[in-house]
């Protein structure tokens, strides 16, 4: 990413897979709310929607096209963001159950989750003392003993599948190691930049969020790839979202939000809409100098294909 370049994208990842109800009455787990709240946070700046469904019913994680098809297209007729569907589901799903909707919509843009980890969530479950539906606790306490699985296979056949679509990835980055593993997919030619990484920060299994693994990433990947050559963006997870993000855009980064990433706006107060939380990390950037990407910028910095090439 050239330096000169003061544009942040703000990507909003609305509601997730490892956050349950009981976290957040705020969480959107309903198509309309789902639905309202990406437009909403849209509205409020953020350039790029990453998007997982969930059952209307108990808020389960679901890869059900049909569901999708419930808040998808009125999210794209509504706003010009750019979609982002996730391919990363959740760890209780398959593959091809993870692909599903990301086959038949096409879009500008998926997410990637480049290597095999622990993922989890399971010491927050001993902190709720209530639970809304009765799959939550064995949901959050059995993430001890789940391994959220990407093999380089299938890496590798993701990748090709979605070159034939024109679709780009949003590679999300846990560990130095994934850095490395996106360097190998490079070499093999079946990624070309400019490449989006997106680096996570503060997920149990992944790179802990002291602000020097931070600058760590971010010199690995420019030792890697050239910084002229990707666009960096940065994921704090839970209370360290805002002071990571805002550290990231400093060092040249993006940033990206959202009631996935953390259910809080500040200490102590949950975020009624993730729309709160675009707004706060705009007007930081805005304070710091920083000028915020819109949709369209974003396609051109991201080399994407454009919204009227998909089918969603």
């Amino acid at each position: 990413m050239s330096t000169t370049s003061r544009k942040v994208i703000i990507s909003c990842a609305v509601t997730g897979s490892a956050h349950v109800p009981s976290m957040s009455d705020y969480l959107p787990i309903t198509p309309e709310d789902i639905r309202s709240q990406a437009i909403e946070a849209a509205e409020a700046g953020a350039a790029i929607l990453h998007l997982h469904a969930r059952d209307p019913r108990d808020g389960r994680p679901t890869p059900s096209p049909d569901v999708y098809r419930e808040f998808v297209p009125a999210i794209a007729q509504a706003t010009d963001a750019v979609i982002n569907i996730t391919t990363g589901g959740s760890t209780r799903m398959t593959l091809d159950e993870r692909l599903a909707y990301a086959r038949i919509a096409r879009p500008e843009m998926c997410s990637l989750n480049m290597g095999s980890m622990n993922f989890s969530l399971h010491p927050v479950a001993a902190k709720i003392e209530s639970w809304r539906f009765d799959w939550e606790k064995d949901y959050v306490e059995g993430m001890e003993d789940m391994i959220f699985r990407n093999t380089f296979r299938d890496i590798r056949n993701i990748l090709a599948e979605f070159q034939e679509y024109g679709t780009r990835f949003e590679f999300e980055c846990y560990d130095v190691g994934h850095l490395y593993n996106l360097a190998h997919f490079v070499d093999q030619g079946l990624i070309k930049g400019p490449f989006f990484i997106q680096s996570v920060f503060g997920i149990l299994g992944g790179l802990g969020p002291d602000p020097e693994n931070v600058a760590l990433m971010r010199s690995t990947a420019d030792r890697l790839f050239g910084r002229e050559n990707y666009h960096f963006s940065i994921l704090g997870a839970g209370r360290h979202q805002m002071s990571l993000v805002t550290m990231g855009a400093i060092l040249g980064g993006n940033v990206r939000v959202g009631l996935e990433d953390s259910v809080y706006l500040e200490k102590g107060v949950k975020a009624k809409t993730n729309a709160e939380q675009v707004r706060k990390i705009r007007r930081i950037l805005e304070e710091l100098s920083f000028e915020i990407a819109t949709p369209a910028d974003a396609r051109q910095m991201l080399g994407l294909k454009g919204a009227g090439k998909t089918a969603l």
